[in-house]
């Protein structure tokens, strides 16, 4: 049972990515995946999650507006779109999936924004 992030790259200042999540072993129907961020000499950062028991979402401000999180439940996979991307976006997303009992963190995945 894991999570494996894809879909990382460099990117220009502006453009897109859409980073995946995909379970394997088990199904997201009931739990949270979050995806978090890190950059070097930074503090691990939440960035979005998405309650799959409900469809509740979060943003963190940072990202509110550029970034959209979705799900496919044929897939079992959660979507990262992001848009309008800036270089301080520029860290290796890591995806989570949680709910009491369980928690997955994926390997993660590098982006990277940069002209």
């Amino acid at each position: 049972e894991h999570v494996v992030e894809s879909g990382g790259g460099l990117v220009q200042p502006g453009g897109s990515l859409r980073l995946s999540c995909a379970a394997s072993g088990f199904t997201f129907d009931h739990y949270t995946v979050g995806w978090f961020r890190q950059a070097p000499g930074k503090e691990r950062e939440g960035v979005s999650c998405l309650d799959n028991s409900n469809g509740n979402t979060y943003y963190a401000d940072s990202v509110k507006g550029r970034f959209t999180i979705s799900r496919d439940i044929a897939k079992n996979t959660v979507f990262l779109q992001m848009n309008s991307l800036k270089p301080e976006d520029t860290a290796v997303y890591i995806c989570n999936a949680f709910r009491v009992g369980d928690s997955y963190w994926g390997q993660g995945t590098q982006v990277t924004v940069s002209s």
